[in-house]
């Protein structure tokens, strides 16, 4: 397969991972250098960082469905300060491009964190995460249009980084949200995020998770993926990144026929730490099938 262009970024491939959904760091201690050798992506997208520290929801954080996981993790994180001395150094070794996603409660807190990454070489692009259902406030200023443009009105000019707004599926015109955040000058939009739900204690009824409700993902979502990624591909021009329920190589290409331009893997790492370098590898094989003959 050959490389791709994302936002000026050169990939190796299409597949990417999500944010939040392949601890590096963590691999990095328990494989060595070989995860270096083989990282099965052809960029990183980080944890969310927030300004301040983060302890995250209270525990049980994940359930188990039939059709993926139900996760109320909460956005833990050390904070921009803890991640600039501890985190970003440590990422700034992988072999591919480093995307930051951030996310504050305010605009003034999200541009506090793209002003701090807009002066690091290390960070190739930043990603806003305006969709994050576990936290309240998290999702206001992209279920709005209104609300997604008058942010990037703040951010824009504080950057000349590409800025991939994380669109969320809990709008009621997402859409309507990508064209704002596109007019107002977003690079690009990631799609989806997770689908809010709620499980129950079988024995005593109560709510499975300590956050209550929590981020649907996995294969139960990719039928929603697809459906929004289409009309977001008939609403914007910019690059998409596809995700939701991504297992295989032909999940991946589906979501590309229906508009991403790259593919995000998320859930399915939490089952294989490689899906990344095996989806990246059936979606070569699927896509030198589709291509026409050679002349």
């Amino acid at each position: 397969m050959t490389g791709v262009h994302f936002c000026g970024i050169e990939l190796a491939h299409p597949i990417v991972n999500a944010s939040g959904t392949f601890d590096a760091i963590a691999a990095r201690r328990a494989f060595g250098d070989e995860l270096l050798e083989r990282f099965p992506f052809a960029g990183f997208v980080s944890k969310t960082v927030t300004v301040r520290p983060r302890q995250g929801n209270p525990p049980p954080r994940l359930w188990e469905l039939a059709g993926g996981m139900l996760n109320s993790i909460g956005l833990p994180n050390k904070g921009l300060a803890g991640y600039l001395e501890h985190d970003l150094p440590a990422l700034a070794e992988l072999p591919v491009p480093l995307i930051v996603n951030v996310m504050g409660f305010t605009r003034d807190e999200v541009a506090t964190l793209v002003a701090a990454f807009a002066e690091r070489p290390e960070v190739a692009a930043l990603e806003l995460n305006v969709s994050c259902p576990n936290v309240e406030t998290g999702m206001i200023m992209g279920a709005d249009p209104r609300e997604t443009a008058a942010l990037l009105a703040r951010v824009r000019p504080l950057t000349d980084k590409p800025l991939v707004v994380k669109l969320t599926p809990n709008a009621s015109d997402v859409p309507a949200v990508a064209r704002a955040a596109e007019e107002a000058g977003a690079d690009a939009v990631s799609l989806i995020n997770t689908i809010r739900g709620m499980a129950l204690e079988p024995a005593t009824g109560e709510p499975a998770l300590g956050g209550v409700t929590g981020g649907v993902s996995g294969p139960a979502v990719r039928a929603v993926a697809l459906a929004q990624v289409h009309s977001v591909r008939a609403a914007s021009s910019i690059p998409i990144v596809g995700m939701g329920g991504v297992q295989c190589g032909r999940d991946a290409l589906d979501l590309m026929r229906a508009g991403a331009d790259i593919v995000a893997v998320g859930t399915e790492s939490f089952r294989d730490p490689a899906a990344g370098s095996r989806v990246a590898s059936e979606l070569a094989e699927l896509l030198l099938e589709a291509a026409p003959a050679s002349r």
